[in-house]
């Protein structure tokens, strides 16, 4: 789900100029957008942290369908996911100082009715019943980030903001070599084509609030992608979105119960989150087997208050 390996371009949701107040509150000593500096400071606050190597946990649940020419939508499971990242300083000798996010992450696909983890999933078009293959994307991160862009000038921090949240939009388009597809893809097709779309917010008060190492964020995340491998889909023509919510939790303790019982947390750093047991063999870039701990636990947690 989270951003990795890609630079950001941020679009606007509403009207301009309503950074004014959160401009001006540089002056009291908070964080200033204007400068490179503090879009450094405002990255890392909805990001990861201001501290270096603190684990910071995202969540998110949500709805996958099917889309097929000529029919209705189908809903096809339920997804749970986390995000658990870091962020650490880094310096250039042109750029000089940054930052870098490194994550890693898991999502579950959950049965459409009850929320039970999926272990085999019935193809409804193929009549086939096929092994899930849970998302375990390792590693997901940033390239470095830092106060001046490829330009060479001084960045700013510009989110849209309405009233008192300030809002970062992303879309990002994937269109890249299918690692499944061999190397005639130039010729043949089965290139992989996809689009994310997130919106995140925060309070802007927090945000530009530098005595507050990080800052509490909501998430909306939308994928709109090709059929599964595990799928067995084939050539089938259609596609799946997913649309989903989330948020940085205050702590890892504040996982649903349904994720942290397939997780095993050792220590406090963040390459230190595994999954309990499960099969080795690599699937594709964006998937491994995974298995999970219980084919009956139930995911339908209300984790937002």
């Amino acid at each position: 789900m989270f951003f990795k390996h890609r630079n950001w371009t941020l679009s606007a949701l509403a009207g301009a100029g309503l950074l004014t107040a959160a401009v001006n509150a540089a002056a009291d000593g908070a964080i200033d957008f204007n400068t490179g500096e503090g879009y450094l400071q405002a990255q890392r606050k909805i990001h990861c942290s201001l501290r270096d190597d603190e684990p910071i946990t995202y969540f998110w649940k949500g709805r996958a369908y099917a889309r097929v020419p000529g029919v209705r939508d189908r809903m096809l499971f339920q997804v749970m996911g986390m995000n658990v990242r870091k962020c650490v300083s880094v310096s250039d000798s042109e750029k000089g100082d940054g930052y870098r996010l490194v994550s890693r992450e898991i999502m579950l696909y959950l049965d459409p009715k009850t929320g039970a983890i999926l272990r085999e999933w019935s193809n409804p078009w193929s009549g086939e019943t096929v092994e899930v293959l849970h998302v375990a994307n390792d590693p997901v991160n940033q390239h470095p980030q830092f106060a001046v862009g490829k330009d060479g000038k001084e960045r700013k921090f510009e989110p849209e903001v309405i009233d008192d949240v300030a809002f970062l939009t992303y879309e990002i388009p994937l269109f890249y070599p299918n690692v499944l597809g061999g190397e005639y893809q130039p010729y043949v097709g089965g290139t992989y084509h996809a689009t994310e779309i997130f919106d995140l917010t925060a309070n802007i008060k927090e945000l530009t609030d530098l005595s507050k190492h990080t800052a509490a964020v909501n998430v909306a995340w939308v994928r709109i992608a090709q059929w599964l491998p595990w799928m067995k889909m084939g050539g089938r023509a259609g596609l799946m979105y997913i649309n989903a919510t989330g948020k940085k939790l205050a702590n890892y303790t504040m996982l649903s119960e349904c994720m942290s019982t397939n997780i095993e947390y050792k220590g406090s750093t963040i390459l230190t989150y595994h999954f309990i047991s499960g099969y080795i063999r690599k699937y594709s870039v964006h998937y491994l087997r995974r298995s999970v701990k219980s084919d009956t636990t139930v995911c339908n947690v209300k984790i937002y208050s």
